[in-house]
């Protein structure tokens, strides 16, 4: 028996000189296949005593595994072989131009919503959303602005169905919404970014239509000076860590007191140039403390609670921020407006 193994094995050593895969697999086939020789040799068990087929199995095994390692070593030689062969037919010249991929960048004003949502979130603002259809009750009434109010005229709506539902002229209302689904009372932190609409002027800084960025803060012992430092942290974020900022009155009639929110000019650094129309100071936004009305109608006792509220359009910052004069820009579909970039690099 042992003869006849190692005759298989020398057999088997001249043929393994073959140059495919194909030649290699029809040497396992016919190796060790059914009617190779290694099955063969274990058909020949049946007529072995015990202790014979312990020792002749061990044989037959060791010649299996011995014919197997062989054939995947020279498969392996073979495999190799014909990806050298393939590199060397099908070199690659890397010293050609490459080919130009179209890289896409996300829409700028997304881009400044969701720098905002990430910097008010690490402060523990949630981000709610709401209808952009909605009930005049929500964009006005509950909002200390009933109707014949002379403040409604500054915001001419787009009304959808007679005087009760409109497109909303600010996302004011998912903060009474939010408000008024708070059923136990607690303080509320939230900014809503949303789309908005009102009748203006189509031109180079003004449209129908406009991204705001609100938001709103309801706690107890809650000031003007915790907005100031709220605000602080948000121009310092989007303009500069060396922005200053300051308040001027104003009127809002949702809030009380009402202040406008200004940024020294970035661009001449507060000495004057065209861009901040030589005032040193930029409006970027309103603010003010939530008029104790609002906080009634919503179902919070102005005895305990006070709030804030701001609000930004998000063109308007985005428009400072990268250098656009154009608010059209927005919403055209030129390329070329895909390659920003922030001129501050901040």
């Amino acid at each position: 028996m042992l003869e006849e193994i190692a005759k298989i094995k020398e057999e088997l050593n001249s043929k393994m000189s073959v140059n495919s895969l194909k030649e290699l697999n029809d040497l396992r086939v016919e190796y060790l296949g059914k009617k190779g020789p290694v099955s063969s040799l274990l058909s020949q068990m049946g007529s072995l005593s015990i202790e014979d087929k312990k020792e002749f199995g061990k044989l037959v095994n060791d010649l299996k595994n011995e014919i197997t390692t062989l054939i995947d070593e020279k498969k392996i030689s073979l495999e190799n072989d014909m990806i050298d062969k393939k590199l060397e037919e099908e070199s690659i010249d890397i010293s050609l131009p490459a080919t130009k991929m179209s890289v896409g960048s996300p829409n700028i004003l997304e881009k400044l919503i969701e720098e905002v949502e990430e910097l008010m979130m690490s402060m523990g603002y949630d981000v709610v959303e709401g209808p952009e259809v909605e009930k005049d009750l929500y964009n006005f009434e509950l909002l200390n602005l009933p109707q014949g109010h002379p403040a409604r005229d500054a915001q001419d709506t787009f009304y959808v169905k007679g005087e009760e539902i409109l497109l909303r002229s600010q996302t004011s209302p998912v903060q009474v919404r939010t408000m008024l689904a708070n059923l136990e009372k607690t303080p509320i932190r939230i900014i809503c970014p949303g789309k908005t609409y009102r009748r203006d002027d189509d031109d180079a800084t003004h449209s129908h239509q406009f991204t705001q960025i609100e938001g709103l803060l309801v706690d107890k012992n809650v000031s003007l000076a915790n907005l100031k430092a709220t605000f602080d942290v948000i121009a310092k974020k989007l303009f500069g860590s060396d922005r200053d900022t300051r308040f001027r009155p104003s009127f809002y009639p949702f809030t009380e007191p009402s202040v406008e929110l200004d940024i020294s000019c970035f661009n001449c650094g507060g000495n004057g140039c065209n861009i901040c129309k030589g005032t040193g100071w930029i409006t970027v936004g309103g603010a003010g403390m939530v008029h104790p009305n609002v906080l009634k109608n919503c179902g919070y006792d102005p005895e305990i609670f006070t709030g804030f509220a701001f609000g930004f359009g998000a063109e308007r910052l985005a428009m400072l921020k990268y250098g656009i004069t154009d608010i059209r820009t927005f919403y055209t579909n030129d390329l070329r407006n895909s390659n920003i970039y922030d001129r501050r690099d901040v």
